[in-house]
């Protein structure tokens, strides 16, 4: 076994203030908040992977709060207050990160949104343009806009796509790099003193007097005053009560297409299928709605299930008649459960965690990890 110096007892590995486990999204952004708001605070982030292996850095790179039948339907299942309270949450986190890191930073382009309506769907215009009318009001208070969603059939045609009746278009929408998100948030929390340790797991926790002490699966454990748990879909792992289970969503990249011709963040049926351009390629992912046990499992390799289904939605709707190969494969496992609003909250004496972002983590961590760090500074 290898033993640890001195040096590394009282630097890396002392006892901290606040250890976070997980380095996601919400790991580096409750960090983030946790630090600007008492710089003298002793904080470190632990996360068992060499990088995030979660949701993270394994999304499909949307910077979008919701398309007109995933909001529809939400409303009918938890409600119009707990559907506006997520967008809500959603659209200021995606002001918050672009307030912070510039376009360049984060990759993010400006393409604008858009919801693909298919034929089989069968939706009536009329009802169409009512349910967007309706919603477009409701989200005006939010969002400061008269109008965040629109029809624009006349897109068709020039996006080149089969089987679609109708295109909803939200200009307030656009796509981003996560791995540079992640890597600016990193390098943002570094240069604030915070500690970040890779490859090392958290077994479990237990209090003793005063102190949270955390084995671990090295030669070392580790001790905090507060502990903050972010690592969503795993969450269970270390909180077997919480109301969190895992999704996987799996995604392909195609070859170059020459001459693409569209560019944005696309929706289909609920949010259940999503693509986008990604330069010249199209990435594509979901039909988690094809199989929901199968998806529903913290297993990372891809299904050809899945895969099968997001190549034939490739043919039949987005690259008809085109020429491609599939390039890349991958899955991420996303934190869903009972309802779609984050669990933010202290679960026992100074244990606290961020979890189940519904596969929208990108949009909702700014202000999940404000919440959570203003609700562990009060305590």
């Amino acid at each position: 076994m290898i033993q640890i110096s001195v040096w590394e007892k009282e630097s890396f590995y002392a006892h901290k203030n606040v250890i976070i486990v997980g380095s996601g999204f919400v790991g580096l952004w409750s960090a983030y908040y946790l630090k600007k708001s008492n710089p003298k605070l002793s904080v470190a982030i632990v996360d068992r992977g060499i990088i995030p292996t979660g949701a993270s850095t394994r999304n499909a790179g949307f910077a979008c709060f919701g398309s007109v039948t995933e909001l529809i339907a939400d409303t009918e299942k938890m409600g119009e207050d707990k559907m506006l309270d997520i967008v809500e949450m959603r659209y200021k986190g995606l002001k918050r990160m672009r307030k912070i890191f510039s376009n360049k930073q984060i990759g993010y382009e400006d393409f604008g949104g858009y919801e693909l309506i298919n034929e089989s769907q069968n939706m009536d215009i009329n009802n169409l343009r009512s349910n967007i009318d309706s919603l477009n009001h409701k989200l005006k208070s939010l969002i400061k806009k008269e109008k965040a969603f629109c029809i624009n059939d006349n897109a068709i045609k020039t996006f080149g796509f089969k089987n679609t009746s109708h295109i909803i278009e939200n200009r307030l929408e656009g796509q981003l790099h996560s791995g540079k998100l992640c890597q600016a948030l990193l390098m943002l929390v570094q240069s604030m003193g915070i500690t970040v340790l890779n490859s090392i797991e958290i077994k479990s926790f237990e209090k003793n007097n005063d102190k949270i002490e955390l084995q671990t699966n090295q030669p070392f454990n580790l001790s905090c005053d507060k502990l903050l748990i972010c690592t969503n879909a795993f969450a269970k792992q270390l909180l077997p009560q919480i109301n969190i289970e895992p999704a996987r969503g799996q995604i392909l990249v195609t070859s170059e297409i020459k001459n693409l011709k569209f560019k944005g963040a696309f929706h289909y049926d609920e949010g259940y299928y999503y693509f986008r351009n990604l330069g010249s390629r199209v990435l594509l992912g979901g039909a988690r709605n094809k199989a929901f046990e199968e998806e529903h499992t913290n297993t990372l390799a891809t299904s050809d299930h899945i895969q099968n289904e997001l190549e034939k939605f490739l043919h039949e709707v987005i690259l008809p008649n085109e020429s491609f190969t599939i390039d890349y494969r991958w899955s991420g496992i996303m934190g869903i459960g009972s309802e779609k609003l984050p669990i933010m909250e202290e679960v026992s004496d100074n244990i606290f965690c961020a979890v189940r972002m519904g596969g929208m983590g990108v949009a909702l961590a700014p202000l999940v990890g404000e919440k959570i760090a203003k609700k562990m500074i009060e305590k």
